[in-house]
């Protein structure tokens, strides 16, 4: 088949760090913010007539620390949901498939094992950006939204909840499988099996220590966050 070209934004962050090393003969464009500004419509509309993608992989987001969306809604608004606002746009103008980085946080996370058409119910205001982000892909449908639980390897906290269960996996181990995907439409959502966090991170840092969320952050944080990830598992597995 046919290289194509993918752009992935968010070329300078963790993720795209990762998969820089992944083999494919497609050819894939890395735009850090300077080369594509997100919150810049023309910014993004001169760099993909330039490229001519027939994808792209939309990663770039304001993300940790997650007190900085509280702090600075504006921030979160402008990069998260007016930025991926603005991807959605030329996208549709230009017909370019579209995969975008969402978050599992978006689900309540107070019974566990949700599956992508469970209804949703953002846990903090980094989920509601993201979930802003998701409205307006969902408008677009040429476009797919990975719902994601990943972190660095190694597990980079030294603390780590010893009571929230999730589907934390490494970045690795997403990467190799992330082209398999990008043909698909809809929401699928992505992790690992089904653990505490602090047992995930306890393979990578053995140093790592156990607190309990329910203590630090109030009884009323949600300690069931995992989903189902049977639709993911069947397509990579093909």
């Amino acid at each position: 088949m046919k290289p194509k070209n993918i752009i992935m934004t968010g070329g300078s962050g963790r993720f795209a760090q990762v998969f820089k090393k992944i083999k494919t003969k497609n050819n894939i464009f890395y735009p850090t913010k300077k080369t594509m500004d997100i919150t810049n419509i023309n910014s993004i509309e001169k760099y993909i007539k330039k490229i001519n993608p027939n994808y792209l992989i939309h990663c770039a987001a304001l993300s940790r620390p997650m007190d900085l969306h509280e702090k600075n809604i504006n921030d979160s608004i402008s990069r998260n949901i007016i930025g991926t606002c603005n991807i959605v746009k030329v996208c549709n103008q230009e017909k370019i498939k579209l995969i975008y980085f969402s978050t599992n946080y978006v689900y309540a996370g107070t019974r566990g094992n949700y599956k992508e058409n469970d209804p949703v119910k953002p846990i903090n205001n980094y989920a509601l950006s993201k979930l802003g982000g998701e409205c307006a892909v969902q408008m677009y449908k040429n476009s797919l939204i990975l719902r994601i639980c990943m972190s660095e390897k190694p597990f980079i906290h030294n603390k780590a909840f010893s009571d929230v269960e999730t589907n934390f996996m490494y970045h690795e181990d997403f990467a190799k499988h992330l082209l398999k995907l990008i043909d698909k439409k809809g929401i699928i959502n992505i992790g690992g099996p089904k653990q505490k966090v602090f047992k995930f991170a306890k393979k990578t840092n053995p140093l790592v220590k156990a607190v309990s969320a329910k203590k630090v952050l109030g009884k009323n944080f949600p300690l069931k966050q995992s989903m189902n990830i049977n639709k993911y598992l069947k397509i990579i597995k093909k």
